[in-house]
C-alpha cells in the first residue's frame, strides 16, 4: 500500500510540472515581442526648422557686356610717318593730353609757303589801294579818265581777295601742323595701340592709332529673350515699355569674381524690335564709374530685383538632388523623416521659392541629410529659420 501512495504522488507531480511547462510555452508565444507596441529607439539629434512664408527680393539675372559712355576711336587727320607716341596702352589720359605726334616737316613747310604767299598777296594790296588813292584825284580834276580808275578799283579788289585766299592757305596750313599733334578729345583709357614709332599713317587707314575709352559712366548691355521679355511686362507696372523702364528699381551689377559692384544702375534703353538671328532684344544700364573699376570690354551679369510678397523659402543646404528634382526631409509625427519633392518657381540667395510639396509651418531638416533615408527616425533640434534667414541677408 505505502509502495502504490508513493506513485500516485509521482504521477502527479508529473503532470502538475507538464501542465506548467505548456502554459510556459503558450504564453512565450503569445506574448509580443521585445520592441512590438514600443516606440522605436531615437536616432541621431539633428536640426530641423519650420518652413514659413515671408516677403522676399528675387533677382533675374542677364548676362551683360560693358562700355565706355563713349569709346572713340583716335585717327590721324594728315598724312605722315608717327614720330612719337607719348601714352602707353591702358594709360589713363585727360581732355588735351598729347598721344601722338606724327612728322610735321613737310606741313610744317607748307604754313611757311602759306605765309609767303600771304605776304606777297598783302604787299600787292597795299599797291592797289596807293594806286586807287592816287587816280581818285586826277579822275576828279579830269587829269585822266575814269576808266583808268576803274581799273585800279579792280586792281584793289583783285588784290584784297588774293589777301582773304592767302590767308584761308595760312589758317588750313597752321591747322594741318596742328593735327601733327593728335591729342585726347576727353578724359578716359587708352586702348590698344597697334601702330609703332616710324609707321606710316594717314587718314584713310582702315584701323584706328587706338580708341580712346571714357568711362565717368559705363553702359552694360543685355539682351532678353521673348520669354524673358513677356515675363518683363507683366512682372513691372507701367502702360508702355517706357513707362515700365522708368518705373525699373536700380539694378546691380554682379562682375567676374562674383561681387556685387558697390553702386546701382538704372536701365535707360531698350530697342524697338527683336533681333532677326537671335530673337532677342536688348537693353543697356548706366553705371557711375568715379573709381574706375570699370573698363570697357569687362563682362558681368545684370541683376535686376523684384518683390514677392508671400514666398515659402527653403534653405537649398536643407535640400538634395535625386533624378533632376529637389527633394527635402520633412519631420513627421513618429520623429522619422519622410522625402519630398519641391516646385521650386526661383532663387533669393542661398533660398528657393518654393510653390508646392511643402506647406507653410511644416518642419524640416536642416543639417545632416546625407545620412538619412525615409522613414529613419532622428531626435530634432529646432533652430529659428528667422534667425537663418537674417544671417543669409546679411
Amino acid at each position: 500500500m505505502k509502495t502504490t501512495r508513493k506513485n500516485t504522488l509521482s504521477t502527479r507531480h508529473g503532470g502538475l510540472l507538464i501542465l506548467a511547462a505548456a502554459w510556459l510555452l503558450i504564453y512565450s508565444g503569445c506574448a509580443p515581442s521585445a520592441g512590438q507596441n514600443a516606440a522605436p529607439p531615437a536616432g541621431e539629434e539633428l536640426p530641423v526648422i519650420t518652413v514659413s512664408s515671408r516677403p522676399v527680393t528675387t533677382y533675374t539675372e542677364f548676362n551683360a557686356s560693358l562700355q565706355g559712355s563713349r569709346d572713340i576711336e583716335i585717327r590721324p587727320q594728315v598724312d605722315g610717318y608717327l614720330q612719337a607716341i607719348f601714352v602707353d596702352e591702358g594709360a589713363y589720359v585727360h581732355r588735351g593730353q598729347s598721344l601722338f605726334r606724327i612728322d610735321p616737316a613737310s606741313y610744317q613747310e607748307q604754313l611757311n609757303t602759306a605765309n609767303s604767299l600771304l605776304l606777297s598777296a598783302k604787299a600787292a594790296l597795299e599797291n592797289a589801294s596807293i594806286n586807287v588813292e592816287k587816280l581818285t584825284p586826277l579822275v576828279q580834276n579830269k587829269v585822266v579818265s575814269e576808266v583808268q580808275l576803274r581799273l585800279a578799283q579792280s586792281a584793289y579788289e583783285s588784290a584784297k581777295a588774293n589777301v582773304a585766299q592767302a590767308t584761308a592757305q595760312v589758317q588750313a596750313a597752321r591747322i594741318n601742323v596742328g593735327y601733327t599733334v593728335v591729342t585726347a578729345p576727353v578724359d578716359g583709357y587708352v586702348g590698344r595701340i597697334p601702330f609703332k614709332t616710324g609707321s606710316l599713317v594717314g587718314k584713310t587707314q582702315a584701323e584706328a592709332l587706338t580708341v580712346l575709352s571714357e568711362n565717368k559712366e559705363m553702359h552694360a548691355y543685355f539682351s532678353m529673350s521673348e520669354v524673358d521679355f513677356l515675363r518683363f511686362k507683366e512682372d513691372f507696372p507701367g502702360a508702355d515699355v517706357p513707362e515700365k523702364i522708368a518705373r525699373l528699381p536700380q539694378v546691380e551689377l554682379l562682375l567676374a569674381d562674383n561681387s556685387i559692384y558697390a553702386v546701382k544702375g538704372k536701365v535707360e534703353l531698350t530697342e524697338g524690335q527683336f533681333g532677326k538671328t537671335n530673337g532677342t532684344i536688348s537693353f543697356r544700364a548706366t553705371f557711375p564709374n568715379a573709381g574706375g573699376l570699370l573698363r570697357s570690354g569687362n563682362t558681368g551679369k545684370i541683376r535686376i530685383p523684384s518683390q514677392v510678397t508671400g514666398a515659402l523659402l527653403v534653405p537649398q543646404e536643407a535640400t538634395y538632388e535625386l533624378q533632376d528634382k529637389i527633394f527635402v526631409y520633412a519631420l513627421t509625427d513618429s520623429n522619422k523623416v519622410l522625402g519630398k519633392p519641391l516646385t521650386i518657381t526661383g532663387t533669393t540667395g542661398n533660398y528657393y521659392l518654393v510653390s508646392g510639396g511643402l506647406k507653410a509651418g511644416e518642419k524640416i531638416v536642416y543639417q545632416g541629410i546625407s545620412r538619412l533615408h525615409d522613414g529613419t527616425v532622428i531626435r530634432p533640434q529646432t533652430i529659428s529659420a528667422d534667425s537663418l534667414f537674417r544671417v543669409a541677408s546679411l
